[in-house]
């Protein structure tokens, strides 16, 4: 019998297919915001006029823009971020870019409602310090139009990395979660191709990993399935032309529904967990962390879910394959990074990233149990 908890989030809308620029000021409209406050892509600022295009658009409302979030989210960015979304009386944010500044917009919510003013003081509203009752929720919300294609922005979970400790730490909050996501193809023609590619190997490990948990209920494959499939159609298209804008609308839907079983409550892998490591340690980006390690994570786990590994290589147009061998040679044909020696990671580190691995919330709730660092090592040494 199948058993579990599907949590709605607080996300009232999806727009998808629309430019940007109009569907921003209609949810202005819709919620009655007077003052927005920008959160975008440093790189799309600079070299590109969509930003302006949208900051004329919004005229006297756009009350400021920050275009400083590096990868991975430190806590410094996050607080530059605060500061200034303070200092202009901000009422809603904004957010245009990758998963990074999806993540940093979702921490400054949290920062505003709960007066954050350091780096340090994160710690006072982190996941494990203090439990979301405690923590005074966000009035401060966020919209959202990602211009890559991991999923950050349809959770209620943000990524934050801790510089003195090397750590990527979670920040949850129920209201973290986007009020809206806007998917606009066109903006996304700007994002450079190996960082949409390797994004969507990202969402591809979402689906991936949420088909195999033990966890894996109807409701989430059902979404997981028909976002893998989309994505393994939809990416080398992409890849083929560029300019391919339904391809582009297929991936970023494809996308969206990756993150049904996340968001239906089925935890993530060791592929997930070891990334967190990869990223926050080593700086690789998020979605290169997938391409490396999803693979080598199947190929460990199949003695213990082999039938579910099954509808992953069927999904993906390759049944009565090994899913471990067809995410191989699609990631290869993507033309996206398979060792971590490819990301310039070593055997010398193994054994820091094993132990880091098993701190993190996914290692553990991998569907072949993992006892400890040495199994991690197992699955690192598949991957070098």
């Amino acid at each position: 019998m199948h058993k579990g908890r599907v949590v709605f989030g607080a996300m009232d809308e999806v727009v998808f297919g629309r430019p940007a620029s109009g569907a921003i000021l209609e949810q202005l409209d819709r919620l009655g915001a007077q003052r927005a406050f920008l959160m975008v892509s440093g790189t799309l600022n600079r070299e590109a006029d969509d930003i302006e295009k949208i900051r004329r658009a919004l005229g006297a409302h756009c009350v400021g823009t920050f275009d400083a979030m590096p990868p991975h989210t430190p806590r410094a960015a996050v607080i530059a971020a605060t500061e200034q979304a303070r200092a202009a009386g901000a009422d809603l944010i904004v957010t245009i870019g990758g998963g990074s500044i999806t993540d940093g917009a979702k921490a400054v919510q949290l920062c505003l409602a709960n007066d954050v003013r350091d780096p340090d003081d994160i710690d006072r509203i982190r996941a494990g310090r203090g439990a979301p009752h405690q923590l005074k929720a966000p009035t401060v919300r966020q919209i959202s139009v990602p211009t890559t294609i991991a999923g950050g922005e349809f959770s209620a979970v943000a990524g934050v990395t801790n510089e003195k400790t090397q750590v990527k730490e979670a920040l949850n909050h129920p209201l973290l979660m986007p009020r809206a996501v806007i998917l606009d193809p066109w903006l996304s023609l700007h994002t450079p191709e190996w960082l949409w590619l390797s994004t969507g190997i990202r969402a591809v490990d979402h689906c991936v990993e949420g088909i195999c948990a033990n966890e894996a209920h109807p409701y989430g494959d059902a979404q997981a399935l028909q976002g893998l499939s989309m994505l393994a159609r939809a990416l080398p298209r992409v890849k083929a032309d560029a300019s391919d804008l339904d391809a582009r609308m297929d991936c970023q839907i494809g996308t969206w529904l990756s993150t049904g079983p996340l968001a239906s409550g089925v935890p993530m892998g060791a592929s997930h967990g070891i990334g967190y490591v990869l990223g926050a340690v080593f700086g690789v980006p998020h979605g290169h962390t997938s391409c490396v390690m999803l693979p080598s994570v199947m190929r460990w786990n199949k003695p213990a879910n082999a039938a579910r590994q099954a509808l992953v290589a069927a999904a993906m147009g390759h049944p009565d394959e090994d899913a471990g061998d067809v995410l191989d040679a699609f990631i290869r044909n993507l033309g996206m990074p398979r060792s971590l020696r490819d990301v310039k990671i070593g055997p010398e580190h193994f054994d820091r990233i094993a132990q880091a691995a098993m701190a993190t919330p996914w290692v553990p709730r991998n569907p072949r149990k993992i006892e400890g660092p040495a199994q991690v090592r197992e699955i690192l040494e598949m991957t070098a």
